[in-house]
């Protein structure tokens, strides 16, 4: 009987340990990847047929949790460079020449950050993508800096961009907390 139990001890830790070792999928992120297109739901229109402008812009951007926490001047310090979201870099994909701030920016993809103050985001469009979080942010990459004015808004526990058609282009809605900014994108 010991033979047996010292036996299956063996199988259980030797079989546990294997599994960890050669896991191929990773943990569930807390912060998932979201994506958001203009025109609004443009990937659900395209497989409806109900295409009627095409496709201007989209944003990737995962999507952190308040989980109770303060965020602006607590967990995101104010006048620190941001990620914008969690995990890697937001990224935004223009597929046509856009504007702002009166600069012309050229189709292809960008990294977005922001520089949060308690009144105001500087939003940054910066050249470097595929990048994690803002650890290697370099400034001299920058396409555009605006500033934005922060607006109270309902609490939302993840955050969340969305764009908002507008006489001139869309806006890029950013809500978090019981924040919200919004970048003029003309086109």
């Amino acid at each position: 009987m010991k033979n047996f139990l010292a036996l299956a001890f063996v199988m259980i830790c030797f079989s546990t340990s294997a599994q960890l070792a050669v896991s191929p999928i990773p943990p569930l992120d807390k912060s998932p990847m979201d994506m958001s297109y203009f025109p609004i739901n443009y990937p659900i229109l395209k497989i409806q047929n109900k295409i009627t402008s095409p496709l201007v812009m989209r944003v990737i951007y995962s999507r952190p949790q308040v989980n109770g926490r303060k965020i602006f001047g607590g967990l995101q310090e104010y006048g620190e460079v941001w990620r914008l979201g969690a995990n890697e870099a937001t990224e935004i994909e223009f597929f046509k020449d856009v504007e702002i701030n009166r600069k012309k920016i050229k189709k292809g993809r960008y990294t977005l950050y922001a520089i949060p103050y308690a009144d105001k985001w500087t939003l940054i469009v910066n050249k470097d993508t595929d990048t994690w979080g803002s650890f290697r942010y370099d400034s001299s990459k920058d396409v555009v800096r605006m500033d934005l004015p922060v607006n109270k808004n309902d609490f939302t526990e993840d955050m969340t961009i969305v764009f908002e058609k507008t006489n001139s282009g869309a806006n890029m809605n950013m809500y978090w907390e019981d924040v919200k900014a919004s970048l003029p994108i003309m086109f």
